[in-house]
C-alpha cells in the first residue's frame, strides 16, 4: 500500500572545522594518496564546540525554512542518528531544547538503527503521518564520528566526518502524488560485531576527560566482512524492495555514504551510470546516520532529484542490516 507522505523540506549541517586528506595524512603517519584509495574522502569536519543536538538543531532550521514552515507548525521531533550525545534523555529531547520548544508539549523521541536510522524512521513515520497520528514531523540525523575513532586503525579513521541533516515529513496534498511506494529492512545478527563500540557516547566520551582510552570505548569495524555480507544481499534485497517497479523506473538512487569506494561497488552491482546515484562521499566522509538524508539534501539543492522523480534510498548498517526505501519526491 502507497503511503502518502511528501518530504517538504530538507536541511543540513556541517561543523566549521574542515579537516583536509593531507592533514588527516599527517595526523596519522599515511600520505594524502593511501586515503584517497582507501577510502576515497577528500575532507571532512569535525566538531570543536559543536554538540550533536546543536547540529541538528540548524539543520532542522533549515529545514522547517525550506519547508515554509514555522516551528509552531512541527508536531513532533525524532531523532534517527547513530550516536547519542548522552545516555539519557534522548537526544530528540536535547534537539527539542535547542530548537527553543519549551512548553510546546510537543513529543520528541528517538528511533536508532546506526547508519541506517533515516531510512528506518521514514518507514516508520511515514505510516503514523499516513494514518494521521502526526502532521509536520522534524525528522533529524545528527552524528559526530570523531570523537569514537580508533586513529591506530587506519582503515576505518579515514572514513568519516560529523554532521547533520534534517527534513520535515508532512502529509500529501491531495492535488500531488508524492508518496512511499515500498520500504523493506532486513537484519543479519551474525554480524553484531562487525561494525561497534561498546560503551559510550559522544557529550561525556572517557578520552575527553582524563579518563584514558579505553579500546571498548572507540569504533570498531571488520570492512572486509561487511563488504561480504553487502555483496550477497543487495541484490537479491533489491528485488524484494522493487516489488512491482523495476531499477529502470528509478530515476536516482541515493544510498548511505559508507564511502566513495563503497557507492562504486553498489553503482557497479546494479548496473547504474554516473548521473543515476548521488556520491558525496569524497567531500565530507560517512556522516553515519546523517549521510543518507544529507546525500538526499543535496540531490534536491542541486536539482538531481525533482518533484515527480523516483528515489531509491538504500544503506547497510550496523547489526548487520540491509535497508530501502522508494519513494516519488
Amino acid at each position: 500500500m502507497n503511503r502518502m507522505i511528501k518530504l517538504l523540506g530538507t536541511g543540513k549541517y556541517l561543523p566549521n572545522k574542515k579537516i583536509s586528506a593531507e592533514e588527516l595524512a599527517e595526523k596519522i603517519g599515511v600520505t594524502k594518496e593511501w586515503i584517497m584509495k582507501k577510502s576515497g574522502v577528500e575532507t571532512r569536519y569535525f566538531v570543536e564546540s559543536e554538540t550533536t543536538a546543536f547540529m541538528g538543531a540548524q539543520a532542522g532550521l533549515q529545514a522547517i525554512q525550506n519547508a515554509g514552515l514555522s516551528l509552531k507548525e512541527i508536531d513532533a521531533v525524532v531523532s534517527a542518528g547513530g550516536v547519542m550525545q548522552q545516555s539519557i534523555p534522548c537526544t530528540a529531547a536535547l534537539i527539542q531544547q535547542e530548537l527553543g520548544l519549551e512548553g510546546s508539549g510537543i513529543p520528541a523521541f528517538d528511533i536508532n538503527s546506526t547508519c541506517l536510522g533515516f531510512v528506518t524512521a521514514l518507514d516508520l513515520l511515514s505510516s503514523m503521518i499516513t494514518c494521521g497520528r502526526y502532521k509536520n514531523i522534524l525528522l533529524v540525523c545528527s552524528d559526530i564520528a570523531s570523537t569514537g575513532l580508533n586513529w591506530e586503525h587506519l582503515e576505518s579513521c579515514t572514513l568519516f566526518g560529523d554532521g547533520a541533516a534534517a527534513v520535515v515529513i508532512g502529509p500529501t496534498p491531495k492535488d500531488e502524488s508524492s508518496k512511499v511506494y515500498s520500504a523493506h529492512i532486513e537484519t543479519y545478527c551474525e554480524g553484531v560485531n562487525y561494525c561497534r563500540i561498546q560503551g559510550g557516547g559522544s557529550a561525556l566520551h572517557p578520552r575527553n576527560h582524563g579518563l584514558g582510552v579505553d579500546k571498548r570505548f572507540l569504533f570498531e569495524m571488520n570492512g572486509m566482512e561487511i563488504f561480504r555480507m553487502a555483496s550477497k544481499t543487495i541484490l537479491p534485497f533489491m528485488n524484494k524492495l522493487l516489488k512491482t517497479l523495476h531499477l529502470d523506473d528509478i530515476d536516482l538512487v541515493i544510498p548511505h555514504q559508507a564511502s566513495v569506494m563503497a557507492i562504486r561497488i553498489i553503482q557497479k552491482k546494479l548496473g547504474l551510470e554516473n548521473d543515476q546515484i548521488v556520491n558525496i562521499a569524497r567531500h565530507c566522509g560517512n556522516v553515519i546516520a546523517a549521510s543518507l538524508p544529507m546525500a538526499l539534501h543535496e540531490a534536491i539543492q542541486n536539482h538531481r532529484l525533482k518533484r515527480g522523480d523516483k528515489c531509491v534510498l538504500l544503506g547497510t548498517s550496523a547489526g548487520f542490516s540491509i535497508g530501502g526505501i522508494i519513494l516519488e519526491y
